[in-house]
């Protein structure tokens, strides 16, 4: 087999608060050319270190390689300064990663974003780079925006952000391209838009690609081969219908039949915590001089639903049907037409005041923990921020009480991690901090937007039955926002479909996931 890349006995080490963790412990695989290696594992498993090395892309000196080579063209990719792994990087190899908006600079156009890295790597004049940046977003399916060059990421909803750092991927015609869970944040619909459109490109290219997931359902679509990681070793790598049907290392067999279990309904029938009534948000088109609105992105478009207490509403769609704009909404965090009642109070119209007293009790845990937690902050000040501000009358050793509680709930030993900061952790980790730092304030309502998403199925699994017991154990109400069904099925007691900004379709879990009408 003809291999383009080889990773021989890498190891990756972490040097932290003066001790030492090895994340990478001696691994060997190759990538041959134009064909597809995926990396699966738990998050902390050493995925995403490995293919971090690969660009020399991780926090050096703190990182560090005590033996291992990546050999690339016959050189070893680890030996290369800085100014020689950048003529590699954006040409030879290039990457996508999870979430497009963190990665998209927020304050240029997709015009210059697209150009740039032609320019840089291509040589070519402003005038030819525009040219190929149509003619790589067309080749992406974005045709629409290949017409609007001067659009901004925030413009663009998450399939689109995904296509177009795709673009940005294949504009050199690189040799191996690194994917990060590209699909994770994506609803099914638009996520097997994007692997069939990654499997199209890398045949006509005859590119290779290192893959990295914890969705073995988009792994089985996309790979040739997988090796499956855990605890910074690979236990089991085969190629993809070997490793599904006839699975070697019980991890391996583990990850294959991990499934949450359906939940059982405790909702309070008689009781309403929620209730939305003709929701309206619509955003103005403006064109021209004078900026005249000439039509509207009906983002919300006039939705009604009622939530009862100790319930999970479950809000399906795919990206752009207005789930997140309905939750910002629901918090008052952006304006909206229409009524709002929470706990038998109208909330569409609050002052500022108590606005501040209704946060407490309605919470939110976001899709990426990474970019919700502050990194300047350590666990203990993150967990305890909300208290300092609802509940400053409490004394240090109250509310030290309570986070060490609240930790203890969420499976996490407080006085091992409370000086330690989010970039220390795993993604599953990660997600238990945000999840103690919403229920510390005892709140009656938690939204989850996609919270599960960016785990891996075994982590995934046991962060659906977390919350299933935290909500039974507290009387919480739960919206719960995910693209993946077998999600919504663990977690939901109702469900609500959306698409372009309406309510298509709702009802009971079993009758809209085993009989829907539309």
């Amino acid at each position: 087999m003809n291999d383009l890349v080889q990773i021989k006995n890498l190891h990756v080490g972490f040097t932290s608060q003066g001790g030492s963790l090895d994340a990478v412990k001696g691994i060997n695989f190759t990538i041959p050319k134009g064909k597809t290696i995926a990396l699966v594992g738990e998050s902390g498993s050493g995925k995403s270190v490995t293919a971090l090395s690969i660009l020399k892309l991780l926090p050096y000196p703190s990182a560090h390689h005590n033996s291992g080579e990546i050999i690339f063209k016959n050189k070893n990719l680890l030996s290369f300064n800085e100014k020689d792994i950048r003529k590699i990087r954006g040409k030879y190899i290039t990457s996508i990663f999870q979430e497009p908006m963190t990665s998209l600079n927020p304050l240029h156009t997709v015009e210059k974003q697209i150009n740039e890295i032609l320019i840089l790597h291509g040589s070519l004049t402003p005038k030819d780079a525009t040219l190929r940046t149509v003619d790589l977003l067309s080749r992406v399916g974005l045709e629409d925006i290949s017409r609007r060059l001067k659009s901004f990421p925030h413009e663009l909803s998450g399939g689109q952000r995904q296509r177009v750092m795709i673009a940005m991927s294949i504009a050199n015609q690189p040799e191996l391209l690194i994917a990060d869970e590209p699909t994770t944040a994506l609803d099914v619909t638009i996520q097997e838009q994007i692997l069939k459109l990654l499997k199209d490109l890398q045949q006509k290219m005859n590119m290779s690609m290192l893959f990295i997931s914890h969705d073995l359902g988009v792994v089985k679509k996309i790979a040739d081969y997988a090796c499956i990681m855990k605890d910074g070793n690979i236990v089991e790598q085969n190629n993809i219908d070997e490793i599904f049907q006839n699975p070697q290392h019980t991890y391996t067999k583990d990850l294959i039949s991990a499934q949450a279990k359906a939940k059982i309904s405790s909702a309070n029938i008689c009781s309403v915590s929620l209730k939305v009534d003709k929701l309206k948000i619509w955003y103005p088109i403006k064109k021209g001089v004078l900026r005249r609105t000439i039509n509207h992105v009906k983002a919300v478009d006039e939705i009604s639903f009622e939530l009862n207490k100790n319930s999970t509403l479950g809000v399906v769609g795919e990206s752009g049907s207005g789930k997140t704009t309905l939750v910002l909404a629901l918090l008052r965090l952006i304006k909206s037409q229409g009524n709002i009642e929470f706990e038998n109070n109208n909330i569409s119209n609050l002052n500022k005041k108590n606005l501040r007293l209704l946060r407490k009790e309605m919470q939110i845990v976001f899709q990426d923990p990474f970019s919700s937690l502050s990194p300047r902050m350590n666990v203990e000040q993150i967990i305890r921020e909300g208290l300092d501000i609802h509940e400053a009358n409490l004394s240090i050793e109250e509310k030290e009480g309570l986070i060490t509680s609240t930790c203890e709930e969420v499976g996490l030993d407080f006085s091992f991690i409370k000086n330690r900061y989010p970039h220390e952790f795993s993604g599953g980790q990660r997600q238990r901090i945000a999840i103690a730092r919403a229920l510390v304030l005892k709140p009656k309502l938690i939204i989850f937007d996609e919270p599960t998403s960016a785990l891996d199925v075994s982590i995934q699994t046991q962060i659906l039955d977390l919350l299933n017991s935290l909500q039974e154990k507290n009387k919480l109400t739960y919206i719960f926002i995910s693209h993946d069904l077998k999600v919504i099925k663990a977690v939901s007691d109702f469900i609500i479909v959306m698409k372009d900004g309406k309510i298509i379709e709702k009802g009971e879990k079993n009758k809209i996931i085993n009989n829907p009408t539309n």
